[in-house]
């Protein structure tokens, strides 16, 4: 790679359909043009709305040893230390209250949780569809969720895609809880107020980097706040039309090296 200064100090990827492709490996061009970012004085992190447990074995897998923000902003994660470095939980009992009032408004929903912790595991009940194969228990009864702290909540509805759940969600329950949508079929109750963007600003802040110095890369609307943080946010080809509508650019998909193609053209190299 040429020596042209590279424009920011922290590159911020997203990972399920950003970071990794869909067999959950990173082309070996993306590998290199991260490790030029960093060699050119950019650190990286990957922040993800996969809790900790979920995250974990694939960041082993890369070698990865930096700062991860997971749980959708909730966790800060020092890799290579295998540790939570701040972890924010659900109010159950708040969290309890907006699910009644929900399906008081469009009935049954399928639940899962993610429980806290470097360990937690993630439950789901009856009729929960856990999606991309990860690993979770199976909970018959479902009052089971309540028993320990959690991250937060996952809900599927037998007839409401994904768009329309969220919409109905924020209308009703808005007020008490954050709603998102982080991947086809994955729609989360979060503690109000709780985004990528917080748990990012935390870890630049460790860093000593600030929002203006960084540039994020994302696919769905769970990345918004991290978009609307950072001084560039680029959507993949393959993200969602409300992330692409508020990005600054739109790169190829996460299947042709779309974060390599932006990071080589700032390095001077594409």
């Amino acid at each position: 790679m040429s020596p042209v200064p590279f424009p920011y100090k922290l590159v911020a990827t997203d990972l399920d359909g950003t970071l990794l492709r869909g067999d959950d490996t990173v082309s070996e061009r993306t590998r290199e043009a991260l490790a030029a970012a960093t060699a050119a004085g950019a650190a990286h992190i990957i922040v993800t709305g996969r809790a900790v447990p979920w995250t974990r074995g694939v960041l082993d897998d890369l070698g990865y040893k930096g700062i991860a923000v997971c749980g959708q902003g909730a966790q800060v994660y020092d890799a290579g230390a295998h540790r939570l470095l701040t972890s924010v939980t659900l109010d159950r009992q708040l969290a309890g209250l907006a699910l009644s009032k929900l399906e008081a408004e469009v009935g049954p929903l399928a639940l899962a949780a993610s429980r806290d912790g470097v360990d937690g595991d993630v439950l789901f009940g009856p009729g929960y569809q856990v999606q991309g194969g990860l690993p979770a228990l199976y909970l018959a009864d479902t009052a089971e969720v309540w028993r320990a702290p959690l991250n937060k909540l996952y809900i599927q509805h037998p007839e409401l895609g994904d768009d329309a759940l969220v919409k109905v969600a924020r209308e009703t329950v808005g007020s008490l809880v954050d709603i998102v949508m982080a991947g086809p079929g994955i729609v989360e109750i979060l503690p109000l107020g709780l985004t990528k963007a917080t748990g990012l600003s935390l870890a630049a802040r460790r860093l000593g980097v600030k929002a203006a110095e960084t540039i994020a890369f994302g696919d769905m609307p769970n990345d918004i706040p991290m978009f609307g943080w950072a001084a560039h946010g680029v959507a993949m080809a393959n993200a969602h039309a409300e992330l692409k509508a508020v990005a600054d650019e739109v790169t190829t998909s996460n299947e042709e090296d779309g974060i390599a193609v932006v990071l080589e053209r700032l390095l001077g190299a594409a």
